[in-house]
């Protein structure tokens, strides 16, 4: 326990982290259904709310393999286990990543060759490709 709370609240603070995670679960999987009948701009918020709740979990599970309580008292078995769906995670993610970026690529690619890139949103992309090659200082433009 890497905080001085007591063994019944470090326990209380497990299932409450237990039950919110349930209750964060339950809300997307009620939502999904809506999530893809709906317009592009709910489509990019939910899954930009989903990508926030993600990086808070594996947050969590950094900070969690870091604690000497947990790194000491956690058996083998539930660290492989952890391991396990951690590579199945990865992986996953590596692959939605080429994909997406090579569909994304392929996408502007033909838009751009065709005139169909909105010649503002070109231009502001392409300011920031500028600054983030000379860096700091100002302010960066994202897109």
């Amino acid at each position: 326990m890497s905080s001085q709370a007591s063994p019944g609240e470090f326990l209380s603070n497990l299932e409450r982290w237990v039950q919110l995670q349930k209750l964060v679960l339950e809300n997307f999987k009620n939502i999904d259904e809506k999530v893809r009948n709906s317009d592009r701009l709910d489509i990019i918020i939910h899954t930009r709310i989903a990508f926030n709740h993600m990086i808070r979990t594996l947050k969590a599970f950094d900070d969690w393999l870091q604690d000497p309580f947990i790194t000491t008292n956690i058996p083998r078995d539930v660290l492989l286990d952890v391991w396990s769906t951690t590579m199945s995670l990865f992986e996953a993610l590596l692959k939605l990543d080429i994909r997406h970026t090579s569909q994304v690529k392929d996408l502007i690619e033909k838009a751009f060759k065709e005139g169909k890139i909105n010649p503002i949103i070109a231009q502001l992309k392409d300011l920031a490709s500028r600054e983030e090659r000379r860096g700091p200082p100002g302010p960066s433009i994202s897109i």
